[in-house]
């Protein structure tokens, strides 16, 4: 990985939160101004002691808490984590392709980082192992593969499920970019550099999509939200037509069995072929800031924003609104998920630091939202939410305060609904405490059950950089009771045979 100059190095910018609006500071309020920075200083100070303190915690429970963990030290920081394809199976470990990025100062270019990952197979890994690592260093299961020299900060990245090699990327622009990341050139991010040129620009935002993203898990179809309040719906295939039906284009170098194919040189831009959208979808009052597509059909998507509102659309039945749901959370909404196992459930996640599940039929109450259970684990805001791949009722969220939750819907009982002081939140089962800054993103590996990669951007901790986890919680924690018990009766007569003289 490149290493920026050591010679006055700034530190690394730090991205705006979403969700929260700067207001111009006046002369007259200079003093009441300052009172309030000293304030919120104490507060961050406070803060950052319960992390670190937290964190301590943690880490010496590591060998007991995880069957696996990786820790690498990113030198700029990544506001988003991706699985890409599995590369190779061996007898303890796989190798798999992780996508990252690297979040600059403008003293070497912004760039959409190919890594190859080692990911270790579960009980192999050794206990005292996992938890001997620095926090400064970098990981020797993740090395850099390739660098794409991307046209401006990654706010987010997303894989095509058809084909993950095929990847969209979100930036401070209207504009969707589609990167082939097998065929891309490798590129040296050195101060200067040409930008790398996307294989395909997705166009029909009239403002900036910066975080906003999903693919279609039954299409090849791409969905993006922005600033311009609008949800944008895209088919790659509509750019595969139009260059099929070209006898000029040909097929571009190591673009073998790519869906991305060469336009004719005479689109919209030089910078590459661009396609137009499928349908333009407004509803929405303020920015949208999440987007995802119903498992079972391209053709229903859900929306958040800053509106607090999630809307549902049927792209079937036209341009506005199937379902809109008002005052889905109590403060602007940052991240959705649909449910891959049960279509009818949907996870919302907001400023106002608590996850809500609902379900699409029956998702309003006296004309607001009406979730079936708010998950109220977290300090800060929620900043993205996931379900997990491996078992329908299990989930995932990540939020400023430095935490990623793992829930399990099915473990709130009644009882639980019904406490006022229960022990831990309702539903929470596991809580990895491992970054000590705002969990960016986070993702299920869907080729390795149970395991994980998540990313925190340190800017406010370490003032630049940021640290990418890998990691899988030990299976006793998640497997049946009954077979876990079973398991640990058996060990304990192992250790009592053993110890006979």
């Amino acid at each position: 990985m490149e290493t920026p100059s050591q010679q006055q190095q700034p530190p690394a910018k730090k991205k705006e939160t979403r969700g929260r609006k700067p207001k111009p500071k006046e002369d007259k309020e200079a003093h009441s101004a300052s009172k309030m920075k000293k304030a919120q200083q104490q507060q961050q100070q406070q803060q950052q002691h319960s992390v670190d303190e937290k964190y301590s915690q943690w880490k010496s429970l590591v060998p007991v808490l995880y069957d696996w963990l990786a820790n690498h030290n990113l030198v700029w920081p990544s506001l988003s984590c991706r699985w890409g394809p599995q590369l190779e199976q061996a007898t303890y470990k796989n190798r798999q392709r992780l996508y990252l990025s690297e979040q600059t100062d403008g003293s070497v270019p912004n760039t959409l980082v190919i890594a190859n990952c080692e990911v270790v197979k579960r009980r192999v890994a050794a206990a005292e192992h996992i938890s001997q690592f620095n926090e400064e260093a970098r990981s020797p299961f993740v090395k850099k593969y390739k660098t794409i020299i991307h046209p401006g900060e990654v706010n987010r990245i997303r894989e095509l499920p058809q084909n993950t090699k095929i990847v969209a990327t979100h930036t401070d622009s209207p504009d969707v970019l589609i990167w082939d990341v097998e065929a891309q050139p490798n590129r040296h991010a050195v101060f200067g550099a040409t930008n790398s040129r996307p294989d395909l620009i997705l166009t029909g935002h009239q403002d900036n999509a910066e975080f906003a993203l999903a693919m279609c898990p039954t299409e090849p179809y791409v969905l993006s939200g922005g600033k311009d309040k609008t949800v944008v719906l895209w088919s790659i295939q509509d750019h595969i037509a139009a260059s099929t039906t070209d006898p000029a284009a040909t097929k571009s170098p190591g673009s073998g069995g790519s869906i991305i194919k060469p336009g004719d040189g005479n689109e919209k831009t030089a910078d590459g072929p661009s396609v137009a959208p499928r349908g333009v979808y407004q509803g929405h009052e303020e920015t949208v800031e999440d987007v995802a597509f119903c498992p079972t059909s391209s053709q229903e998507f859900c929306s958040v924003g800053d509106d607090a509102c999630l809307i549902l659309w049927d792209a079937r039945v036209g341009s506005s609104p199937a379902v809109k749901v008002e005052k889905a959370h109590d403060a602007d909404l940052h991240c959705v998920d649909w449910n891959p196992h049960d279509d009818n459930l949907i996870l919302t996640g907001s400023a106002d630091h608590s996850v809500r599940m609902f379900d699409r039929r029956n998702l309003t109450s006296g004309g607001v939202g009406a979730p079936i259970y708010k998950f109220e684990g977290h300090k800060a805001a929620v900043l993205c939410v996931q379900w997990s791949p491996d078992k329908s009722s299990i989930f995932g969220s990540s939020a400023e305060d430095g935490l990623l939750n793992i829930w399990d819907y099915e473990k709130v009982s009644k009882k639980e609904r019904t406490s006022k002081n229960p022990s831990s939140p309702p539903g929470l089962f596991f809580q990895h405490a491992g970054h000590r800054d705002k969990v960016v993103d986070f993702h299920w590996n869907a080729s390795d059950p149970w395991t994980v990669v998540s990313v925190s951007d340190d800017c406010d901790t370490t003032g630049g950089g940021g640290t990418l986890q890998i990691w899988r919680m030990s299976d006793l924690i998640y497997r049946p009771e009954e077979e876990v018990l079973e398991e640990l009766e058996k060990f304990k007569s192992h250790v009592i045979s053993c110890a006979k003289p």
